[in-house]
């Protein structure tokens, strides 16, 4: 039984403070922990105990991080991959992938229970991927398809503890606006993560600034807010340029490690995990630009070091904020 969901009428980072939440759940996995992940898919480890054990020790260095710089944590679901395009793959019938789904959101309903505190809220998130692949919008959809594809596994997390939804690596906007409704009818808070190409853009060729724009234009901007993933901050740097209400809507940004292209990490059998304290002195200089940011995560190659290193250089930033 999933108790109700504790910050849903109103997610704390939308009311003030700052969040972490982890790095690259995926990249961890494979390549620091060498467990296989067929279609990268994290989900996996729900399986079986030993694979959820797992799953609970990987948050405890980044939960750790977060009370040390006395910020919040966005706990994010392992179901990146968990959507009926990759079910027969992994092997679950849709009766499995509903429940593969519920039980993703009920450990991260134990982890909070044994870790949050007045000074350590933690907020559920119900993971979503893109239908296709992450860098490229191979199977490009309208508003209605993606809504309908994706409606599903919404649904599912709405009726969990799951305070919200994030929705990872979109590559166009159609898909985000169909995830955006479907979220809206469920009653779920979305955010939106985009990621970006080397030049700052939107694999579909897209400026971030028109995908987000063209993604509320057609919601009302139901998003709860957006986000960045899966890039790394040389490549965005100046994708924050210009003015209007778009750039406030960005509120978390959860970069890679590596500086190098999506097609470069593609081709990549070594994993590049960069400078750690490089990186937090980019989110630092991000957050000269952007003040208003304050959910700081990793992607593809960050581990519990990266969200470290981000912390220690970000937390007076906030602190001055007060």
């Amino acid at each position: 039984m999933h108790t109700q969901a504790k910050y849903r009428d109103a997610l704390p980072q939308l009311e003030g403070g700052w969040f972490l939440t982890d790095g690259g759940l995926e990249t961890t996995l494979v390549f620091h922990d060498g467990i296989d992940l067929p279609c990268f898919a994290s989900c996996c480890l729900l399986n079986d105990a030993a694979g959820i054990a797992h799953l609970k020790a990987y948050f405890e260095p980044y939960i750790a991080q977060a009370r040390a710089r006395g910020a919040g944590f966005i706990l994010e679901s392992a179901t990146w991959r968990a959507h009926a395009d990759f079910a027969d793959e992994l092997g679950y019938s849709p009766e499995q992938l509903v429940e593969v789904n519920r039980l993703a959101i009920q450990v991260l309903e134990e982890i909070r229970a044994a870790h949050e505190t007045d000074s350590l809220p933690m907020v559920i998130s119900g993971c979503l991927g893109p239908r296709g692949d992450g860098y490229f919008p191979d199977k490009r959809m309208t508003a209605a398809a993606a809504a309908d594809y994706h409606s599903a596994q919404i649904e599912t997390f709405a009726g969990t503890a799951a305070d919200m939804v994030s929705v990872m690596t979109l590559n166009y906007p159609e898909e985000a606006i169909g995830i955006a409704l479907a979220a809206q009818v469920a009653g779920m808070p979305a955010a939106i993560s985009f990621t970006l190409e080397t030049d700052g853009r939107l694999p579909s060729g897209d400026t971030l600034q028109r995908a987000i724009e063209t993604v509320d234009d057609a919601t009302g901007g139901s998003p709860a807010y957006y986000m960045i993933n899966c890039a790394h901050p040389t490549h965005f740097h100046d994708s924050f340029d210009g003015s209007g209400s778009w750039r406030e809507r960005i509120r978390a940004v959860r970069a890679n490690a590596s500086c190098k292209s999506h097609a470069e990490l593609d081709d990549s059998v070594e994993l590049d995990v960069g400078n750690p304290d490089e990186l937090g002195q980019q989110y630092r200089e991000i957050l000269g630009r952007m003040s208003h940011l304050n959910v700081l995560g990793g992607c593809c190659g960050t581990d519990h070091r990266h969200i470290g290193a981000i912390g220690q250089a970000c937390a007076s930033h906030y602190a001055t904020l007060g």
